[in-house]
């Protein structure tokens, strides 16, 4: 309970003030590229609930059926310029305080994943199901979609195990630092997801 007190107090505020801003950046990304300047996406919740995660659209329409689909490197022609701000700002990721605010999304936890990957998980790496996925969280601030794909899932499952409201605040404090830097929003050589090897 005091963790959704702390979601909506943040969340609800900051969709209201900000709405104007997202409308302006909607109405820059469809100048830019047609299509739908929303992108919605459906991904996995707490215990393995499906939701669609709203954010603003930063590569071409389709871009998930062309290319590397859902792999996304530094220098991607699918990445419109304005696209490349957004990712490199966050501001991207503002529709997802409109998550938080339904109920499926909290400010801080892992990283929603998609359905594939989910089914790929081992049964200690379901215990990354176990609370909300969030905006930002451990993985998040210790290296982002750089993280190898196994790094990430276990700094998440720390999170889950010793998840607090003071290791939240410690978060999100060290989140303000990470969007200032924009680091880590690209996986390079060795991050990202990888589809586990056949054996």
């Amino acid at each position: 309970m005091t963790k959704r007190a702390m979601d909506l107090a943040i969340a609800l505020p900051l969709a209201i003030l900000t709405a104007p801003l997202v409308a302006l950046l909607a109405l820059a990304v469809r100048v830019e590229s047609p299509g739908d300047p929303i992108y919605r996406q459906t991904r996995v919740g707490k215990d393995g609930r499906p939701f669609e995660i709203y954010k603003l659209r930063t590569m071409v329409s389709g871009a998930e059926f062309t290319g590397a689909g859902l792999a996304i490197a530094a220098g991607d022609d699918r990445i419109t310029r304005l696209g490349a701000l957004l990712r490199r700002a966050s501001l991207d990721e503002l529709p997802n305080l409109w998550n938080v605010v339904r109920g499926e999304m909290s400010i801080v936890g892992p990283r929603p994943t998609l359905a594939h990957q989910v089914e790929a998980y081992t049964v200690r790496q379901r215990g990354r199901l176990l609370v909300k996925p969030g905006i930002t969280g451990w993985a998040q601030i210790n290296g982002r979609a750089a993280l190898p794909w196994p790094e990430r899932i276990e700094l998440d499952l720390w999170y889950v195990e010793h998840r607090s409201l003071a290791l939240d605040l410690r978060i999100l404090a060290r989140t303000l630092r990470l969007v200032a830097r924009g680091s880590g929003i690209y996986k390079g050589v060795t991050g990202g997801w990888q589809p586990p090897t056949e054996t």
